[in-house]
């Protein structure tokens, strides 16, 4: 049996940003639902986070949810397994009051998983594991460990895995944990990465700025072969245009329409013709824009950002460097933590 994977889909994102639900639905009305209809799956594995905002959700969004996700998944006669993740808990101790347990009861076809458990998919038994907290870490590492289960799916916190394409997580439970069973999958981290193992299968879309070039979209697993195959999404919504005394009259605009832009810039010789470039990317309605120019810190000297980075490699390379006698690991965590928040509030 086919079933697909999807996880960190992020529902409500940036405050129920118009401009990122329009991103999000041409993935889902372009790739997701042909794909799932050509395949002729009736099994979806979500993996955790399936909302933004642990605190609340906005009804806007919310509609926006229900009309495109989950009705379209109900209509096809489609079985929903969404497993708890950490944005859709609203307490961090605990999954008890969870956003896709009270918002989506109206969903006979949708089961949501609070506490480890094992499922069957067809003929395998996998192990679903949400959110690890405080309450429920000694009956989830005891489930581990009972488990006859080949497969793990779950929203996971585990070390030495990119949270994106520049960090790696120090923190959380061991692989190791896992190293029984054949085949783990999960979420949580934004970016795919691997031990062999542990999969890590990335969210579908690009959502911040370290996620420029980086692959997403979703995966179809099979129950019998334990074969997973990618389907990458082909839409972009975050660009870097780096500007060399690139010619204005020649510099193709269309593709910047309702995107989030930066310009870099690498050589200007020419004031007037720079402002006419920016002029001409400001009259091709961008959502977004931002021109970087300067990338000196001044706190230390001897520190450098390079234009490849983006602002949270930036920050914890700094830290890196910076001469601070503490556990700069705990600093680089707690700088995450905020800039993730932060983002959330844009």
């Amino acid at each position: 049996m086919k079933v697909a994977i999807i996880t960190d889909t992020h529902y409500g994102a940036r405050k129920n940003s118009k401009l990122f639900h329009d991103y999000f639905k041409k993935f889902y009305d372009n790739v997701f639902f042909p794909t799932i209809d050509n395949e002729g799956i009736k099994t979806i594995i979500h993996m955790g986070d399936a909302f933004d905002s642990r605190k609340g959700i906005d009804f806007s969004a919310l509609s926006w949810a229900k009309n495109n996700i989950f009705d379209p998944i109900k209509e096809r006669g489609i079985v929903l397994h969404l497993i708890v993740g950490n944005h859709d808990s609203y307490y961090k101790n605990t999954n008890e009051v969870n956003a896709v347990d009270l918002l989506l009861r109206e969903y006979d076809n949708v089961t949501v998983y609070s506490e480890p458990i094992e499922v069957k998919l067809d003929k395998l038994n996998v192990l679903f594991i949400p959110w690890i907290n405080q309450e429920n870490e000694e009956n989830t590492l005891k489930m581990i460990q009972k488990s006859s289960s080949k497969c793990v799916m779950g929203h996971l916190e585990l070390q030495g895995f990119r949270v994106n394409k520049q960090l790696v997580m120090e923190h959380g439970l061991e692989s190791k944990v896992f190293d029984k069973f054949k085949l783990v999958f999960s979420g949580h981290y934004h970016t795919r990465s691997d031990n062999g193992t542990v999969f890590y299968l990335g969210n579908p879309y690009e959502m911040f700025w370290n996620d420029v070039n980086d692959e997403r979209g979703f995966h179809i697993f099979d129950t019998e072969t334990l074969e997973k195959t990618a389907i990458n999404n082909p839409y972009r919504l975050f660009y870097n245009i780096y500007y060399e005394d690139t010619n204005y009259q020649t510099f193709n605009t269309e593709e910047y329409e309702n995107k989030i832009v930066r310009v870099i810039v690498r050589k200007k010789t020419d004031i007037k013709k720079f402002e006419k470039f920016i002029d001409k990317l400001y009259t091709s309605n961008i959502a977004e824009f931002k021109i970087i120019e300067n990338f000196a810190v001044q706190e230390l000297e001897d520190f450098e950002a390079f234009e490849s980075e983006d602002t949270l490699s930036i920050l914890n390379r700094y830290i890196e460097e910076a001469e601070i006698n503490l556990d700069k690991s705990i600093v680089q965590k707690m700088i995450q933590e905020i800039y993730q928040e932060a983002c959330e509030l844009v």
